[in-house]
C-alpha cells in the first residue's frame, strides 16, 4: 500500500479507509503522496463518524459516539490540547478552526441515521446530503489549497456524490427497514438523480480552483445518477455501479488530466 513512509498513526487512518471505504482509499491513493496525507485522516474520520450510528440499536450509545466526534472537533477547533487517538491526532495536525466546524456540523447530520424515520421531505434530503457529502468534499478541497470561491462549486460537487452513494445504498438501507427516500415513486427518483446531475454539471462549470486529488471520489458518479434518471426501478435492484474497469478508467483519466 505505498504508505510505507506515514507514522503509526497515518498508516492506521489509511488502513481503516481502506478496509471500510475502498473507493475513498482509492482515490486517495491516486492523489499526490502529499495529498494522501491531508485525504486520509480525513477520510478516516467520515469512515467512523458514518459507521457510528449503525454499529449498535442503542440510540443512546449511538448518540455518544457521535457526541466523542463532537467533543473532538471542539477541541481541534480550540486549537488547545487534543485527545491522543489514532484518527483524530492527525486529523488535527491538518485541520484548522474552520474546518472543524465544518466537520461538526457533518456529525450532527449523522444523528438522522439513527431513527429509522424518512425524511420529511426533498429539502430535508437534500440538507443531509449537503452537510455530509457535501461537507466532506468542500473540507477535503480547503486540505488541498482550494479558497472561498471555490466552496460552491465543492459542495455541488460532494451533493451528487452523496446522492449517488445514497441512491446505491437503497437497498441495504431499506433491508434494515430504513426509509431512505421522501418519495420513492420511480418519477420521483428520476427527478432526485436529474437534480443531481445538474449539480455536478454546475460544479464542472464553476470547477475554478477546486483541487483535483478532492474531486477523484466522484469517479462513477455522473453513471450512476445517469442510469438513475433513466431507469429509476435499477436504484431498489441495486443495479446502479458502473463496471470497476470502467471506474478505474475514469479515476485514472482524472488523476491524470486534473479534470474532474
Amino acid at each position: 500500500m505505498a504508505t510505507s513512509d506515514f507514522g503509526p498513526d497515518l498508516t492506521a487512518s489509511a488502513a481503516l479507509v481502506e478496509k471500510a471505504d475502498p473507493p475513498r482509499f482509492r482515490a486517495a491513493m491516486a492523489a499526490p503522496v502529499a495529498a494522501r496525507r491531508l485525504l486520509f485522516p480525513l477520510y478516516a474520520f467520515n469512515v467512523e463518524v458514518s459507521r457510528a450510528p449503525w454499529v449498535t440499536g442503542e440510540a443512546m450509545i449511538a448518540e455518544m459516539r457521535l457526541q466523542w466526534w463532537r467533543d473532538a472537533l471542539e477541541e481541534i477547533a480550540a486549537g488547545g490540547k487534543v485527545r491522543r487517538h489514532e484518527v483524530v491526532t492527525p486529523l488535527a495536525e491538518v485541520l484548522d478552526a474552520e474546518g472543524a466546524r465544518v466537520l461538526d456540523a457533518l456529525v450532527e447530520a449523522r444523528r438522522s441515521d439513527i431513527e429509522a424515520l424518512p425524511f420529511d421531505d426533498e429539502a430535508a434530503l437534500a440538507r443531509y446530503l449537503d452537510l455530509t457529502s457535501g461537507g466532506l468534499v468542500w473540507t477535503a478541497a480547503r486540505l488541498l489549497g482550494a479558497g472561498p470561491d471555490d466552496e460552491a462549486a465543492a459542495r455541488d460537487a460532494g451533493h451528487a456524490l452523496g446522492l449517488a452513494n445514497w441512491l446505491r445504498a437503497i437497498p441495504a438501507l431499506e433491508a434494515v427497514s430504513k426509509r431512505p427516500l421522501p418519495d420513492g415513486r420511480p418519477e420521483a427518483v428520476a427527478a432526485l438523480a436529474r437534480g443531481g446531475l445538474e449539480r455536478l454539471a454546475r460544479a464542472r462549470k464553476a470547477r475554478g480552483g477546486v483541487p483535483a486529488a478532492a474531486m477523484l471520489p466522484l469517479a462513477g458518479t455522473g453513471h450512476v445518477l445517469s442510469v438513475a434518471a433513466r431507469t429509476p426501478g435499477a436504484v431498489a435492484d441495486g443495479a446502479l455501479e458502473p463496471s470497476p474497469f470502467a471506474l478505474r478508467a475514469e479515476m485514472a483519466w482524472r488523476a491524470m488530466t486534473g479534470k474532474w
